[in-house]
């Protein structure tokens, strides 16, 4: 069976079933509900950095600063199952070249296609509505305040990725945008 064809770009391999969707942007965009929504309708394996990250801090080693470990555990999880022909819809902030650069290695490595999206709220006000009126869904996990989303290193994009803007759309015109993308709309 040929490959799906995706609209964006994919790593440069044939015959591959597999798709690994990289989600990326700051806190309060809308990653995660767009990132859930699409993998529930893909039938794919949802991995968010924040339960892994959360997860690590709970276990019996007790990691407090997680740093790159939920990012590390995340791609190897992702390439045992992008391998086996699953497809992966991964769920993080991603800000830096560096861990983007390892989602498309580990798409590479598996020869799976890949779609990179960068979730965005243009609007400033919804964003900051949205960081303060935030709950956490994760035991454990401490949302970052407004203030602290504004400072938070996020490297500029320096490749072509899907960009949605959550202050534009709802989730459904959203997940419509994603579906189509991904060769399903």
């Amino acid at each position: 069976m040929a490959a799906p064809n995706y609209s964006l770009y994919s790593v440069e391999m044939e015959n591959t079933q597999s798709r690994l969707i990289t989600f990326s942007g700051l806190p309060g965009t809308g990653k995660t509900t767009l990132a859930k929504l699409l993998a529930v309708r893909l039938c794919a394996i949802y991995l968010r950095i924040d339960t892994i990250e959360q997860a690590l801090a709970r276990c019996s080693l007790k990691i407090a600063l997680a740093e790159d470990a939920g990012y590390e555990t995340a791609y190897a999880i992702a390439s045992d199952n992008l391998i086996i022909g699953r497809s992966i819809v991964a769920d993080s902030v991603n800000p830096i070249a560096l861990t983007r650069d390892a989602w498309f290695a580990v798409a590479k490595s598996t020869n799976a296609k890949l779609l990179e999206v960068e979730i965005i709220c243009s609007n400033k006000d919804e964003h900051k509505n949205r960081i303060q009126s935030r709950r956490a869904d994760i035991s454990g996990h401490i949302l970052p305040t407004w203030d602290q989303v504004l400072k938070r290193e996020y490297e500029p994009w320096n490749r072509n990725r899907l960009v949605i803007d959550t202050a534009s759309n709802n989730p459904d015109e959203c997940l419509s945008l994603l579906m189509a993308a991904t060769g399903n709309g």
